[in-house]
């Protein structure tokens, strides 16, 4: 059980931001700030949006990497575009695991 507080000093600006980052990652401001001090990386949540967007680009993905291998037999340049668009789209999604703050 912690009971013993320790306090500093920060601008309106500052403490609006350091609450804004301790809500977009899901934890209280006083586990943000402890997390923080103690050097520990604090992972930003993903909005129900960017969830929602997330989704859709694992399921574009995965359509587009069967579409290419369709016509891998019959076009390969086809094939050569569709996978490379699939790349593209892995690339973002490794983004969307970057989110750090």
């Amino acid at each position: 059980m912690k009971k013993t507080y320790i306090k500093f000093r920060c601008s309106i600006y500052e403490k609006k931001l350091i609450r804004k980052r301790a809500e977009r990652a899901g934890i209280s401001l006083s586990e943000y700030c402890r997390s923080s001090a103690f050097g520990n990386s604090v992972i930003e949540r993903l909005t129900e949006e960017q969830l929602t967007h997330y989704k859709m680009l694992v399921k574009y993905n995965r359509n587009f990497i069967r579409i290419g291998n369709m016509f891998k037999r019959h076009n390969p340049k086809l094939a050569s575009e569709v996978e490379t668009l699939a790349e593209e789209i892995r690339t973002h999604l490794y983004n969307f695991k970057d989110i750090k703050k």
